[in-house]
């Protein structure tokens, strides 16, 4: 990051992004381009944060075990034989080999290296040869934990072993994403991720952006959805996740060449929630599309200042698989949807490249972007918190800079 941002100023600068959104203006560019701020963004937001690295679903057996990664750092979640949902580094703590990959059903993880053996919640059970060594310990050299909690059936973790809990901040979206009964929706699990060139940033915000709806999808795939029906609830401000509702021209509306709903629609479903589509955030990492008869989620996982991997996958209404014809169906509906994701993609490739240019600005908001000035409300905060904090730090040993700024 340039040295010129990291002062007051910058940070304090910041604050215009999350004022009402008749009078906010855009992150600075700098935070979705630069290295260094990409560096100090892993404290301020990934080191603390819950962050979402798959399903429940992906490990209902003892011995179930999937791999993933984030900002660096490979994670394994499992089942252990006591059905405990258990997540871990994945890094062998001899020599730094990974002790497992992919995903599948296992009693244990061997290091392929040295054959280092892990149980499934991540205890050493043995290390071949090592009774010579000094001062050797098996039971400090487990394999890392960290925190985990599952919402609506989604598991998330957290590399903060004092994070505060993930639910209690969550209760408005919970709230309204309860008629989908999420947690007992079915699905197949995700297939390799997609590797987009652009910051996490700019994914986050085209996944909940009102505003391009009518323009950029104009057409009979998305026209049944406008932007000018597009609605921003206020949240409380300690919330963990943002959403906006969108209302639809007709019930039940699906995003296929026929416009409405190909699948069983999720039977908890009211009046309400058929007349219209839900998008939730809970950044950093899911983002989920909401519609009466299928849900799109993606999980968003930082790969870089400019790159990010993501896990795109559909959950439907229990049963809704078992139909001879789902297969058909479902290809409709995905058709459709990767038309506007292809679209959404090209643009998001687009901004990163104009974020890169010296003329980028900080740019205004229309009223259909409300979902931004919420995701500027989420953030802003931690970069502010967390400045403050490394300056603090940076005073009491006395240094020019805080610790970890380029």
């Amino acid at each position: 990051m340039k040295a010129d941002l990291f002062n007051d100023a910058f940070f304090d600068s910041l604050s215009s992004s999350v004022l009402d959104v008749a009078d906010a203006e855009s992150l600075p560019p700098a935070c979705y381009v630069d290295a260094g701020f990409y560096a100090f963004e892993k404290e301020a937001v990934f080191n603390h944060e819950w962050l979402c690295v798959g399903r429940e679903a992906w490990v209902k057996e003892p011995g179930d075990y999937f791999t993933t990664h984030i900002i660096d750092e490979p994670i394994v979640v499992a089942r252990t034989r006591q059905n405990e949902l258990k997540a871990m580094s994945s890094v062998c703590q001899h020599r730094g080999m990974l002790v497992a990959e992919g995903h599948g059903n296992a009693r244990g993880f061997v290091c392929p290296y040295h054959h280092w053996t892990y149980g499934l919640d991540g205890h050493l059970v043995n290390a071949p040869a090592m009774e010579k060594t000094c001062d050797f310990d098996k039971r400090s050299a487990g394999l890392p934990n960290f925190k985990v909690e599952v919402w609506e059936g989604f598991i998330f973790i957290n590399f903060d072993p004092d994070a505060p809990p993930l639910a209690p901040r969550l209760t408005a979206v919970t709230e309204v994403v309860k008629p989908y009964d999420l947690a007992n929706a079915e699905g197949a699990r995700p297939g390799p991720p997609g590797k987009n060139p652009w910051n996490w940033k700019v994914m986050f915000e085209n996944n909940n952006d009102g505003y391009h709806a009518s323009r950029l999808h104009h057409g009979p795939l998305h026209d049944f959805v406008p932007s000018g029906l597009a609605v921003f609830p206020e949240l409380p401000e300690d919330t963990a996740g943002y959403y906006r509702t969108n209302g639809t021209l007709h019930a039940d509306a699906s995003f296929n060449a026929t416009q409405k709903a190909l699948l069983p629609i999720f039977p908890g479903l009211g009046e309400v929630e058929r007349n219209r589509m839900l998008f939730a955030n809970m950044p950093p990492t899911l983002s989920l599309v909401i519609m009466s008869d299928m849900v799109i989620y993606l999980i968003v996982r930082a790969t870089g200042p400019e790159t990010h991997e993501m896990d795109t996958g559909v959950l439907v209404a229990p049963g809704a698989m078992e139909d001879p014809a789902y297969e058909h169906r479902m290809n409709m509906n995905m058709a459709a949807a990767y038309e506007i994701i292809a679209q959404d993609m090209h643009v998001d490739e687009m901004v990163q490249i104009g974020l890169r240019s010296r003329f980028a600005p900080r740019g205004r908001y229309s009223w259909q972007e409300g979902a931004q000035r919420a995701f500027n409300g989420w953030l802003t905060p931690r970069y502010q918190e967390t400045w403050k904090k490394m300056k603090a730090e940076q005073a009491a040993k006395g240094l020019a800079r805080p610790a970890g700024v380029a």
